[in-house]
């Protein structure tokens, strides 16, 4: 049976309409949220790129952080090691240096108990020395002199009253131009002679010779020093230092001597400057031993005078022997000079208050 067609209604037709304009508008909406949501997900993958890129950077950093401190950590332990096996080596170096130390100090002990016996062997020794000296000097007083012999050029010569002991001996020679003769006359013609001649001058060779006669009969523990004097004074010595010299001290003597024998005679007598020597010496000397001519005839003022009177001098003389500390004997060897008559009254009061000596040699001695 042939079906009969349906009827197409308007409002059928109307709906289908809505319908597929529902669906296309539900389609859109699908599409347009689709497109952003697929924009913001490449953004934020974007983004989260961004962020994987930045923490991998960050990694990589920590990465070679890490790998520096390593090294560094590498080098601190090295070092530490180094530092270990110094401080080892620097224990046993400190453990040396400790037993060389013992080993010192214990030989030190031993040196100083072999010296105090040593000493006490030369104390034993000085008193033996000192009982003999007594028993010579006892046995010389019996004959009514106290002689000290020397020998030279084949003669016994003798010094008699002369105090030539003590530990620390001050000789003080005078050089002014007095010393090349005995006469004020022979005096002012020599003076204007050459070096060499002024040298061999017999008063001067009488000087030079009682030096060394009496640096020949110093105690051999004694120290001296010899200081000439003209208007200055100054040290025998090489470095004109003033320091004590031990009499046993050959090459020492060969160099005083030696110094002794290029002085010349010139200028006037300044004493006050010989006995300011004293100040500059470390230790004080116990014997004094002067070897001069006469007064002084200068003074600590300048002068501009061409004579000197006797008073004057005398005024010298006083002003000088102040700079003389207590205590110090002033053992005076006087050599003739003419013009000077208080001379040796005045270097014999010296002798009695220092409690020294005073003599005038012979020309031919010694």
């Amino acid at each position: 049976m042939k079906k009969q067609g349906r009827k197409i209604s308007s409002f059928n037709l109307a709906f289908l309409d809505i319908m597929f304009c529902g669906f296309g508008a539900v389609v859109l909406l699908v599409l347009i949220i689709n497109s952003n949501a697929v924009s913001d997900n490449k953004k934020k993958y974007q983004d989260l790129t961004s962020e994987v890129d930045k923490i991998k950077i960050e990694i990589k950093s920590a990465e070679l952080y890490h790998s520096n401190l390593q090294q560094v950590l590498k080098n601190n332990n090295q070092q530490a090691e180094e530092i270990k096996n110094e401080i080892e080596q620097n224990n046993k170096t400190a453990y040396d240096l400790k037993q060389k130390i013992q080993l010192a100090e214990a030989q030190t002990l031993a040196l100083e108990n072999h010296n105090n016996l040593l000493q006490s062997d030369i104390k034993k020794i000085d008193k033996n020395n000192w009982k003999k000296k007594q028993k010579i000097d006892s046995a010389i007083n019996e004959r009514g002199n106290k002689v000290r012999q020397y020998e030279g050029e084949g003669n016994r010569q003798y010094l008699t009253g002369m105090k030539l002991g003590g530990k620390r001996v001050l000789l003080l020679i005078d050089n002014s131009a007095s010393m090349l003769d005995e006469t004020i006359v022979n005096i002012i013609v020599k003076r204007n002679l050459s070096d060499a001649i002024r040298r061999s001058q017999k008063k001067w060779q009488q000087a030079m010779n009682i030096v060394r006669w009496i640096t020949a009969n110093l105690p051999a523990y004694s120290q001296f020093l010899i200081v000439n004097f003209n208007k200055n004074a100054h040290s025998l010595l090489n470095d004109q230092s003033f320091h004590w010299v031990k009499s046993s001290d050959k090459n020492q003597l060969n160099s005083l001597f030696n110094n002794l024998s290029k002085l010349i005679p010139n200028e006037g007598t300044n004493l006050s400057n010989a006995f300011s020597v004293i100040r500059k010496l470390n230790k004080k000397p116990d014997n004094i031993i002067l070897i001069t001519d006469g007064l002084p005839t200068l003074g600590k003022e300048k002068s501009t005078r061409t004579k000197v009177s006797p008073l004057q001098r005398i005024i010298l003389f006083q002003q000088a022997i102040k700079k003389i500390p207590k205590g110090i004997p002033v053992n005076t060897i006087l050599l003739p000079l003419e013009g000077d008559p208080a001379a040796a009254a005045q270097f014999w009061k010296l002798a009695v208050e220092t409690k020294g000596s005073f003599m005038t040699p012979g020309s031919n001695w010694p």
